[in-house]
């Protein structure tokens, strides 16, 4: 919902954003997650990832062409498991639903995880968790050290971190930019029986809440990371097999990986 108030106080916004940045600042995990993002930076200069979205196009992705390429598997990525044996390099969630409903995976994975700072709460801070500190700058993070904006999708989050570690090329798969379930942006809802929206009918299933996307504020984060990879003479690309993104220009996986 838009909000009532009737006017804008750069103040009380800047003072909030201080507050929150001190706070985080006093915990243990924040100084931890830092050191371990700057020792990321630029780690792979000249070589390609691929970001696997959870849409329902993802099953159609040919895993086995990712075998030795850097993955990052994004939100519930752990509900795929059990199909095949891929697993990704790394497994990033802004959400704060999706890090609650998952939080028994990130708590026992030995995959390296981001997670959102907010469910510091849940998440047990080991050597394998990164914990990302949310600043509501509308900026893209070319350095996710201190802070990032995680953005309407997990999806943003995941290319600046791409664009962090040095990725000159960067894949999307499964971005299928479409949702069966209508509603207001940014709602919060409960979830029907099954999930159709998603590569895993039990994704968002059984009456537990989730967020409705906004389609047109994740296309404003992909038209600025974008236009950042491309000031910066790097690139990324939409993999997808179908989907209705079309910010990026579109390539076959195999394509990208060995053209």
């Amino acid at each position: 919902m838009l909000t009532t108030k009737k006017s804008i106080n750069p103040y009380y916004y800047g003072v909030y954003q201080i507050m929150n940045r001190l706070l985080w600042d006093m915990k243990i995990e924040s100084w931890l997650s830092r050191k371990k993002l700057r020792s990321l930076k630029d780690k792979y200069p000249e070589q390609k990832a691929v970001i696997l979205c959870n849409g329902p196009s993802l099953l159609k992705t040919d895993f086995s062409l990712l075998e030795g390429v850097f993955t990052f598997g994004l939100n519930k990525i752990n509900l795929l498991f059990d199909k095949n044996n891929f697993r990704p390099s790394c497994v990033v969630a802004v959400n704060e639903f999706v890090i609650e409903q998952n939080a028994e995976y990130y708590n026992h994975t030995d995959i390296p995880i981001f997670i959102n700072s907010i469910g510091r709460s849940l998440i047990k801070f080991r050597p394998n968790v990164t914990f990302l500190h949310h600043c509501a700058q509308y900026k893209f993070a070319q350095d996710c050290s201190i802070s990032i904006n995680t953005g309407p999708t997990v999806t943003f989050t995941a290319l600046e971190l791409a664009f962090h570690m040095g990725f000159s090329e960067v894949a999307l798969v499964g971005c299928d930019h479409n949702f069966v379930t209508k509603g207001i942006s940014n709602a919060i809802v409960l979830s029907e029986e099954k999930d159709e929206n998603h590569f895993d009918p039990n994704y968002f299933a059984g009456g537990v809440r989730w967020q409705l996307p906004d389609i047109a504020a994740s296309e404003c984060y992909y038209i600025l990371a974008n236009t950042i990879f491309t000031e910066n003479k790097r690139k990324v690309f939409n993999a997808t097999d179908g989907g209705k993104l079309e910010i990026f220009p579109r390539i076959a996986l195999e394509e990208f990986l060995h053209g």
